[in-house]
């Protein structure tokens, strides 16, 4: 196919542009670096300009040959003159435009009166676990991610970068931070979004219901039903009294201690409860004389 468009042959109106487009094909086929980045991101990861897609869906091209056509025509036959050989044989049946490049060598210019956009890759999100500590506090974590920059030569490095996340007191899981255009960087695409989910870290002690903080008490049988006092945790490290000693304690109490929970997000001055609710722990076995104790007692 080459060969039926050189301008030394054919001499027919726009052959030498054909000829021009093949080049520039096969010197992205020969091209490692270039066409990884083609089989990857298609024209837009390849061309020099602006990047953008013309209005009907196709790539712009804008990429430019570093090189002389016929130098590049002559690199892939072996030869400045390679009609001597070829022109009296039968042509290879290779359609460049349509069997490699999908299109390649068309310009792809647009329809006029469009404005045409690039294409912003999709947001890449990442789980960030926080402890409930730092939830009822705030706290700020770094994140260190490392994104590849890839030059419109073929060539790309790879650079590290720390993001700051400064959470603040109160918030949910499922909050997200979004820091934009810090995904990899690639020519005449716009880069990713990078988004950070924050998720509740799950807790030793306690568990979470919003703002309240959920707390399970044990108690054995016996002080469940004689009276006890309890020592409930607190998430800042400290210790409330619940006294029971008249009351029994049933599988059904609850007990919230006001204020002791975490910050609601939209007023941190306020804060959840602490929710205190009771495991009763029963015996595993009755002997026939406490059982009998027991009918008498109840």
């Amino acid at each position: 196919m080459a060969m039926n468009f050189h301008p030394d042959k054919n001499k027919d109106a726009g052959a030498e542009e054909k000829f021009k487009e093949i080049a520039e094909a096969y010197e992205v086929l020969s091209d490692p670096n270039k066409k990884q980045i083609y089989d990857q991101y298609g024209y837009e990861g390849l061309q020099g300009g602006p990047g953008e897609q013309n209005c009907e869906g196709g790539p712009h091209f804008t990429h430019t040959n570093n090189g002389d056509p016929r130098a590049t025509f002559s690199q892939f036959f072996g030869s400045s003159n390679p009609f001597e050989s070829f022109f009296t044989g039968a042509e290879e049946n290779m359609d460049f435009e349509d069997h490699l490049f999908g299109g390649f060598g068309q310009s792809n210019r647009g329809t006029p009166g469009h404005t045409c956009t690039k294409v912003k890759e999709p947001t890449i999100e990442r789980e960030v676990f926080v402890s409930l500590e730092d939830i009822a506090n705030g706290c700020q974590k770094k994140m260190k991610i490392s994104k590849n920059i890839y030059k419109k030569e073929g060539t790309a490095t790879q650079e590290n970068k720390v993001l700051k996340i400064n959470v603040k007191p109160g918030w949910k899981s499922g909050t997200k931070i979004t820091f934009e255009k810090e995904g990899d960087q690639v020519p005449g695409r716009i880069a990713a979004d990078v988004a950070f989910i924050i998720r509740d870290k799950p807790h030793p002690v306690f568990t979470r219901d919003g703002e309240n903080i959920l707390y399970s008490c044990k108690v054995e049988l016996r002080d469940a039903l004689c009276g006890t006092t309890v020592k409930v945790p607190t998430l800042e490290g400290g210790k409330v009294s619940l006294d029971f000693s008249e009351k029994v304690i049933k599988p059904t109490t609850v007990r919230k201690l006001k204020g002791l929970g975490l910050p609601i997000p939209k007023d941190p001055t306020k804060r959840g409860d602490l929710v205190v609710s009771f495991d009763i722990i029963f015996p595993d076995k009755v002997s026939e004389t406490d059982k009998n104790i027991i009918r008498d007692f109840l």
